[in-house]
């Protein structure tokens, strides 16, 4: 049996992790300034990540949601105090789609509600519901596309005021900073004005924070820049540092009911262990800050770069968009540095490096950036 190709794959085989770096099966370093898409929130291989999946291995890896599980009580104990939300309620699946998916049908089932307003360029996850509100035909098959979903445009409180007032919204669903489009912000003004429009009109304000949360943008989540609250938030990639886990946050005005959702394996007890030790490693190593003070770094390093048109992104949620002329500097970043990087279309570099990078490591990648541009 073959695999079914989907993915367009580097010739690159890592096999070993160590915090910031990887090798390959020949033995070849790289740095990774890309997290496996903003998921290595804590370094590869952190030792306490380690030893703490690894003992909870030799207790108990799985029962289903059947039974009491105490480390999703703590799970979600933990989080509501390291985030802020302590007042909200957790639900625990599997996925950064998994989780749009259920707050999405949360919000309808507590509205009553069928429709969704989302926004241009928005990426949501590719399951059913999650593509539907993704702003990419390409990955919408003729069984996603529904009139359900109502798309406009980023910072255009008017044109969602227009859309909202025409009823049925049960949601309003907006990432943090949009990442798979090439790091874009809803502006303070817009985010307050959605929490406004989404109480006159009745419906939710879903934070897709699957991306830009857990402390990424160097605040826990990217709309706590703005002192906005949800009513609905979403988390994922960064939870678990690569153990599979998706969590919905829930406020207290939404009420739960004995079977309107339901996960086989969310929420299992090497999941809740995964997420656990990264919460412990946020805080004892001070990431959230870490992710501020080097974002901050990065800014300043690349303020009138001749490569780059525009420095989008908050904390280690970059997007680097580049000056005609340099849409092969990735793949130099890549096979003549060793460095991992992301991209967006072909003329934006994302950088999406573990909350646990050095400042060494950091001067390190903009030192090669200049040398591969020109601007040594």
């Amino acid at each position: 049996m073959n695999l079914f190709e989907v993915y367009k794959l580097w010739d690159i085989e890592p096999v070993r992790g160590l915090d910031t770096k990887l090798w390959d099966k020949d033995g070849i370093e790289y740095t990774d300034m890309y997290g496996g898409h903003a998921v290595i929130s804590v370094g590869h291989c952190h030792p306490h990540y380690v030893s703490m999946l690894t003992k909870q291995l030799g207790k108990l890896g799985f029962y289903s949601n059947a039974v009491q599980n105490s480390l999703q009580k703590e799970l979600a104990e933990k989080l509501g105090k390291v985030c802020g939300y302590e007042d909200y309620s957790l639900f625990l699946c599997n996925s950064g789609a998994e989780a749009n998916e259920n707050a999405l049908k949360t919000a309808s089932f507590h509205t009553g509600k069928s429709k969704v307003l989302a926004f241009r360029k928005a990426f949501h996850g590719r399951t059913s519901g999650a593509v539907a509100a993704t702003d990419n035909p390409k990955i919408q098959s003729p069984f996603n596309r529904t009139g359900n979903v109502v798309f406009s445009e980023l910072n255009d409180l008017e044109a969602a005021g227009k859309e909202l007032s025409k009823g049925d919204f049960a949601a309003v669903i907006i990432e943090g900073i949009q990442g798979v489009a090439g790091i874009y912000e809803p502006s303070a003004d817009f985010l307050h004005g959605l929490r406004s429009l989404c109480d006159k009109y009745g419906c939710q304000l879903v934070l897709d924070e699957i991306q830009s949360g857990y402390g990424r943008t160097g605040k826990f989540f990217a709309h706590q820049h703005h002192g906005v609250r949800a009513d609905i938030i979403t988390t994922a990639k960064g939870m678990a540092n690569g153990f599979p886990i998706g969590g919905v946050l829930l406020s207290p005005s939404v009420k739960a009911e004995y079977g309107m959702l339901g996960t086989t394996f969310g929420g299992n007890h090497l999941a809740c262990t995964a997420a656990l030790a990264v919460l412990d490693i946020i805080e004892n190593e001070h990431l959230v800050e870490n992710a501020a003070k080097t974002g901050e770094y990065f800014r300043k390093a690349f303020e009138g770069d001749k490569a780059i048109k525009e420095y989008r992104g908050k904390g280690l949620m970059i997007g680097l968009e580049l000056n005609e002329g340099f849409a092969g500097l990735r793949d130099r970043l890549l096979f003549e540095r060793h460095f991992f990087t992301g991209a967006a279309g072909a003329s934006v570099i994302r950088l999406l490096p573990s909350l646990t990078i050095s400042q060494d490591t950091a001067e390190t990648f903009v030192k090669a950036w200049k040398e591969l541009t020109g601007q040594a």
